[in-house]
């Protein structure tokens, strides 16, 4: 159920965080242009909220629709929806974070993984 909630959660936020800078998107030279690395991450952080969203949403209806649960790939997931978004503004701004792009990358690729396992356990 958490992750459904967490899908929901994703949608709202991915919904905002494109609502708030497409103000400025009219802007050709906002935050360096529209190829510059600042306006790039922020794209992805905005998106990122929708596609991990929609895995959380995947996960939670096949959790339901199967019977199963995997606590592990739930926590993981989370880890992955939280993190990816934030390092994508983080790295926005400073662009260093962007050497930490793997624990949110590896945390949605070990949930994924792990997620399969259980299915097929069951």
């Amino acid at each position: 159920m958490i992750n459904l909630v967490a899908a929901w959660i994703g949608f709202l936020l991915g919904g905002i965080s494109g609502a708030v800078p497409g103000l400025f998107f009219y802007r050709y030279d906002w935050l360096g242009g529209y190829t510059s690395w600042p306006r790039r991450m922020i794209r992805l952080g905005h998106i990122a909220f929708f596609g991990i969203g929609f895995l959380n949403l995947g996960m939670g209806l096949t959790m339901l629709m199967l019977g199963i649960e995997s606590a592990t790939a739930s926590a993981l997931l989370l880890t992955g929806a939280a993190a990816m978004p934030l390092l994508c503004y983080l790295s926005a701004f400073k662009p260093a974070f962007r050497h930490l792009f793997f624990i949110p990358a590896g945390s949605v690729i070990l949930s994924i993984l792990l997620f399969i396992e259980r299915m097929v356990q069951s």
